[in-house]
C-alpha cells in the first residue's frame, strides 16, 4: 500500500525499536537497572512499560476501534509503573520489539479511512484512531528521550570530564 493510502505515523512507530537499540548498544545490565533517583525509571523499567503499553493498551485499543462502534476507553493509569520494578531490559525489549512488529504489520494493512474510526475516551472525549496513532508516536518519542537522557547521565556525563560540566541533565 502506498504511503498516501496508509495511516499516519507508521514509519515512526516502526523505527522506534531500532532507535532504542542504538541508544542501548553499549549498556551493561547494571546500566539498564540504574535509576537516577528512587522515584525514577531505569532503562529496563521504561522498556517494560513500553512493552506493557504496546500490548495491553495500544493494541487492545486498535482492536476495539476496528471491532466496535464508539468503544469507551478509560484513561491510562499513571501509577502502573510500580509493576515494572526489577524488570529485565533484554526480555522487555524483545517482547516490545516483537509486539511492535506485529502491530505495525497490522496497521499497514488498514485503509487510511480506518483512521476516522471513533472512540470515546473518558478524559479526552471523542477521539479517532488517527489521533491515537499520533499520541502513540508522542508516547514513543517521550520514552526515547527519557532513555537517551538516562544513557547520557549513566554512560557519558562523568566520562566527558570537564567537557560535561555545562550539561544539565534531567534523567
Amino acid at each position: 500500500m502506498t504511503q498516501e493510502l496508509q495511516l499516519d505515523c507508521l514509519d515512526q512507530l516502526e523505527a522506534t525499536p531500532a532507535i532504542l537499540r542504538g541508544l542501548m548498544c553499549d549498556l551493561s545490565v547494571e546500566d539498564t537497572e540504574w535509576r537516577p533517583a528512587p522515584d525514577r525509571f531505569s532503562v529496563a523499567e521504561v522498556l517494560a512499560h513500553l512493552s506493557h503499553s504496546e500490548g495491553d493498551c495500544y493494541r487492545t485499543r486498535v482492536d476495539r476501534f476496528m471491532s466496535e462502534e464508539l468503544p469507551e476507553f478509560e484513561p491510562d493509569d499513571a501509577q502502573m509503573y510500580l509493576e515494572f520494578r526489577n524488570a529485565n531490559a533484554e526480555d522487555a525489549f524483545d517482547q516490545f520489539e516483537e509486539q511492535r512488529e506485529t502491530n505495525v504489520e497490522y496497521l499497514r494493512i488498514l485503509p487510511r479511512s480506518a483512521g476516522e474510526r471513533r472512540a470515546r475516551h473518558h478524559e479526552a472525549g471523542e477521539i479517532t484512531l488517527q489521533q491515537m496513532l499520533h499520541e502513540w508516536t508522542m508516547h514513543d518519542l517521550g520514552h526515547i528521550r527519557q532513555i537517551a537522557e538516562l544513557v547520557r547521565a549513566r554512560k557519558h556525563l562523568q566520562a566527558a570530564g570537564k567537557l560535561g560540566d555545562s550539561y544539565r541533565l534531567k534523567p
